[in-house]
């Protein structure tokens, strides 16, 4: 089970990272918060859709199966995307980058707030600082545009950062019997119309003012479909195995992804300054993670003993 969970941890990295190539794509000619409303409507259809053919039941029966919607509808995809959209429109991506990497910083803090069990160890906390410094040196902001960045930018991805964290938290400590797949449909839901909202009462959007080509259609049909319905899915079960603190450390590595497709799909350099961030972010996991860690070697070693004891058993004897 944890090889599949550290299996489904990198698979989502990478294609979280890579969705940040197809949203520049997609941004040169759509409006954000529109373009992230039609791409979780195309996520919900489909899932809403899978949930049918699997004979699962599609409505919330309680208010224990209505929490984990709402909660991670509202907060994690739409207010989580409402407020990083709009928060975007003042400040560079570089900044944003830097607030958001917050995430696994601010998520073990709300868990002391909640019912949840997770905790860090004071050198699990370090690990997750170290984290943040590497995004820090990955997003390589420019100290002028930081000072500058208006203040309510900062606090829109501030916010974000806060509801994605938020979300994840009261996610995992909700308990439902509605099937997992119409779950996710559901938030899905949930979120694009908050998006919608969000895209009709933000005065610089339109409909009139997306641009539906070619390669803007192919980026949303990839983050609908590859990031949206099956990251998404990826994500809550990742969260509903692992705990909110130990999935927010996705922020730190999804960035790698993120640097490394962009090299490889648009050219965009890796630099000296790129490759110390990744470093830092991979110290960082390791004490995070450091008791998997001890197990696998400690496992691996036994088997090598193992080996090694079995292959004595099968050497011929010399005769006497």
């Amino acid at each position: 089970m944890r090889h599949r969970t550290s299996l489904v941890f990198v698979l989502l990295s990478a294609v979280w990272g890579t969705a940040f190539v197809a949203t520049e794509v997609g941004l040169d000619s759509l409006p954000p918060a529109l373009f992230a409303a039609v791409r979780f409507d195309v996520a919900a259809l489909l899932l809403f859709c899978l949930a049918r053919v699997r004979g699962n039941r599609l409505l919330p029966a309680s208010r224990a199966e209505w929490l984990p919607v709402l909660a991670g509808g509202a907060l994690t995809i739409g207010v989580h995307h409402a407020f990083l959209f709009s928060g975007q429109v003042y400040v560079d991506g570089a900044v944003a980058a830097v607030l958001l990497g917050l995430i696994p910083v601010i998520t073990p803090a709300l868990t002391r707030l909640t019912a949840a069990a997770e905790r860090l160890s004071p050198v699990g906390a370090a690990g997750v600082l170290l984290g943040f410094v590497g995004v820090v040196v990955i997003a390589d902001p420019d100290p002028g545009n930081l000072g500058a960045s208006d203040l309510l930018g900062v606090v829109l991805v501030l916010a974000s950062a806060v509801a994605f964290a938020l979300g994840a938290v009261l996610t995992h400590d909700s308990r439902s019997d509605l099937p997992f797949v119409a779950t996710q449909a559901w938030m899905m839901l949930v979120g694009a119309l908050l998006l919608h909202a969000t895209s009709a009462a933000l005065p610089w959007e339109s409909f009139a003012a997306a641009e539906w080509t070619p390669e803007a259609v192919a980026a949303l049909l990839y983050l609908a479909v590859v990031a949206g319905a099956g990251g998404f899915v990826m994500y809550f079960w990742l969260l509903d195995r692992v705990g909110p603190v130990e999935v927010s450390l996705l922020e730190y590595v999804i960035p790698v992804f993120a640097a490394v497709s962009g090299w490889g799909l648009r050219g965009t350099a890796l630099d000296a300054t790129t490759v110390a961030g990744f470093a830092v972010i991979f110290v960082g996991f390791l004490l995070v993670k450091r008791e998997d860690v001890r197990r696998a070697l400690e496992r691996g070693r036994g088997h090598r003993r193992e080996r090694e004891c079995d292959g004595d058993a099968r050497m011929p004897r010399d005769a006497d």
